[in-house]
């Protein structure tokens, strides 16, 4: 293996990915040059582990010194999540979303309980499905009524679940996300029942930070939690957020040893500027990313793409669903060989019937830009080699949002 075999593969995955295709994967976005040279400062060599108590008998502030600026940058993007979110307490060590959501789940569940949310079936997250974080900490995982008609909770149903089974928590939030949930019902069952409601939006955070979906602290969560690198424009990993200082102190209790160590600080320091990029244009970007969704929607319904929901606007998120059953019959393909054909092309989408537009949104695309694109996601789904058109779309685009 030649000694720049790495460099070569990132050198060719840059030219690939951000310059030569379209991304339309819900999961994933574009960070800013600024926030890429703070995944690559100083930050990334080092540690912190705030101690403030006695070892062998010694009383011990940090366990390791240098450290002064990197406990700043900690605190400062807390600071930067309140205002952002509009809550009280925010913690930024959680690696990804799906640790969040254990740290989560850790503070306000015992072994032995149990937890509803949303089916595999009807787009939940697998990770709250039995086999995996309910088996890992000992819960029994109830599924939420879900109406696929509308694509939403069956908030009533939901409710009458809640105080039948009586559950530690209840998450709201799903990988297929297209609507905002009718909370109060659920927030009334919790009250009941002695529940916590809990948040995942890992998908939509990017627009719950711009005001767009819906605001799940204000509407009565007591944790909104999720990834960082989806709808919202920062570096791979997760972030919580609560009003309450009870649920804030047990939060902070399962962190160090329990399920983080080194939390990487250059990644921490990276969230921290791109939640001020969030702060300053989140609001704008937010109703981009909707408006976006709705138009691209609209075009790619119109040239014969079927998309579900169409009779509900398609979407209120960054998301849209394919209709997969309609798709053989219109393209003779299921999705992942439908998704492979697309990527002959550079036009990058998910296997699983998702379609996301957060990062060409990120890439200063607005409606205008739809009508472009699905021009050209039409043609390479009917096999056509759309490349050089995919490429001259493409380097057309611009980062937008950014600070500098």
């Amino acid at each position: 293996m030649r000694s720049d075999y790495f460099l070569a593969k990132a050198n060719e995955q840059s030219k690939w990915r951000m310059h030569d295709s379209i991304n339309l994967l819900p999961s994933e976005n574009m960070t800013s040059p600024e926030v890429r040279s703070l995944l690559s400062s100083d930050f990334g060599h080092r540690y912190t582990l705030p101690v403030n108590s006695l070892w062998c008998g010694e009383y011990i502030e940090n366990s390791y010194r240098g450290t002064r600026i990197t406990t700043e940058i900690e605190r400062s993007a807390e600071k930067v999540a309140c205002d952002v979110f509009g809550a009280k307490h925010a913690c930024v060590q959680p690696l990804s979303g799906h640790i969040a959501a254990m740290i989560a789940l850790l503070s306000v569940t015992k072994r032995g309980g149990s937890i509803c949310s949303i089916p595999v079936s009807c787009g939940g997250y697998d990770g709250y499905a039995q086999p995996y974080l309910p088996d890992i900490l000992g819960l029994t995982s109830w599924e939420l009524p879900f109406s696929k008609r509308v694509y939403n909770l069956d908030a009533e149903r939901s409710a009458d679940l809640i105080r039948k089974r009586k559950p530690d928590a209840v998450v709201l939030g799903a990988s297929f996300i297209l609507f905002p949930y009718d909370i109060g019902p659920i927030r009334d069952a919790c009250d009941d029942t002695g529940a916590f409601l809990i948040y995942d939006g890992s998908h939509v955070l990017g627009l719950i930070a711009g005001g767009e979906f819906q605001a799940p602290l204000k509407e009565g969560a007591d944790i909104l939690y999720g990834s960082t690198h989806k709808s919202f424009f920062g570096p791979q990993g997760g972030i919580i957020l609560t009003e309450r200082d009870d649920l804030d102190l047990a939060i902070r209790k399962n962190l160090t040893w329990r399920v983080v160590d080194n939390v990487h600080w250059n990644r921490v320091a990276a969230l921290g500027h791109a939640l001020l990029e969030m702060k300053r244009f989140g609001r704008r970007y937010a109703r981009q990313v909707v408006k976006n969704s709705q138009r691209l929607g609209m075009e790619l319904s119109e040239r014969g793409l079927p998309l579900r929901y169409k009779e509900l606007g398609f979407t209120r998120s960054h998301q849209l669903l394919i209709d997969t059953e309609r798709l053989k019959k219109r393209f003779g393909l299921g999705m992942n060989d439908f998704s492979v054909r697309l990527e002959r092309s550079n036009i990058i989408i998910d296997s699983v019937g998702r379609l996301g537009t957060a990062e060409i949104t990120r890439l200063g695309a607005r409606e205008k830009d739809m009508t472009d694109i699905a021009e050209l996601f039409i043609d390479a789904a009917h096999g056509k080699d759309v490349r050089g058109a995919v490429r001259r779309k493409r380097r057309g685009m611009r980062i937008a949002f950014r600070l500098v």
